[in-house]
């Protein structure tokens, strides 16, 4: 189903005559920043959109779009009629894709095979109870060749007793034993180090991540919440999908 897009109307409007073409960068980050104030534009790309005068605003992950004179902003998902594709879904993956890439592997904890056939990378808090079972199905997992990568994101924010837990995973000699551990409940010596744990969460909440797990395909495609792994296994093409219950 089409969802609605809504038309915001800058309070702000871009000064000089109407522009014609592609609107000056530089202007659009000076308006956009008067009207919304409490946001970082800094690291704002604008690409042309599949609709004429129409240019796609790619915000950290972050995807809305803006009319070539400046004056208005397109907040919602671009629908092709023809296909029925989600355009800024589609492109908002590769972008999810591309941002999992800065961070690398060297910031996540990970866990199955050298050459998997599959990768999921999971925002995971280690106090949240459906992280915890998510984790117990990780053996399934990795058994049938997935790479399971956590990024640790404590949702309750930095100042949170789970950010301090979160660090001491991290720190941990064996990061994979001490997720296990803090997931389960059981105590992890607390200490400190140089840690990617504020980088994470700041990704996460750019992203929209309010709930965990979150886990990412290596499509880019996000699942939201819990997936028994059956399930997951056949949204990764692993493993047929389990048959619907049936009613004698």
């Amino acid at each position: 189903m089409l969802r609605t897009l809504l038309v915001l109307s800058l309070s702000v409007m871009l000064s000089g005559p109407v522009l014609s073409a592609e609107p000056d960068i530089d202007q659009l980050k000076a308006a956009l920043a008067k009207t919304f104030p409490d946001t970082d534009f800094s690291g704002l790309r604008l690409t042309p959109s599949a609709i004429p005068s129409l240019y796609e605003v790619d915000l950290g992950g972050q995807i809305f779009y803006v009319s070539a004179d400046g004056k208005h902003l397109l907040v919602g998902d671009m629908i092709e009629i023809n296909t029925h594709a989600n355009l800024t879904e589609r492109r908002r993956e590769r972008v999810v894709l591309k941002l999992f890439d800065e961070v690398g592997d060297q910031n996540m904890i990970l866990m199955g095979p050298d050459n998997p056939k599959r990768t999921i990378t999971v925002f995971t808090d280690v106090d949240c109870q459906y992280c915890a079972k998510l984790h117990l199905d990780v053996p399934e997992l990795t058994k049938h060749g997935v790479k399971v990568r956590y990024l640790l994101y404590p949702r309750n924010g930095l100042e949170s007793e789970t950010y301090k837990r979160s660090v001491a995973v991290w720190c941990a000699a064996d990061r994979v034993k001490a997720v296990g551990i803090a997931k389960a409940g059981g105590k992890v010596e607390m200490k400190t180090c140089n840690n990617p744990v504020s980088r994470i969460y700041s990704l996460g909440v750019r992203l929209g991540i309010s709930g965990t797990p979150t886990i990412f395909l290596d499509n880019g495609k996000r699942v939201p919440g819990y997936v028994p792994p059956d399930r997951l296994l056949a949204m990764l093409g692993l493993k047929a999908a389990p048959r619907a219950a049936t009613t004698p």
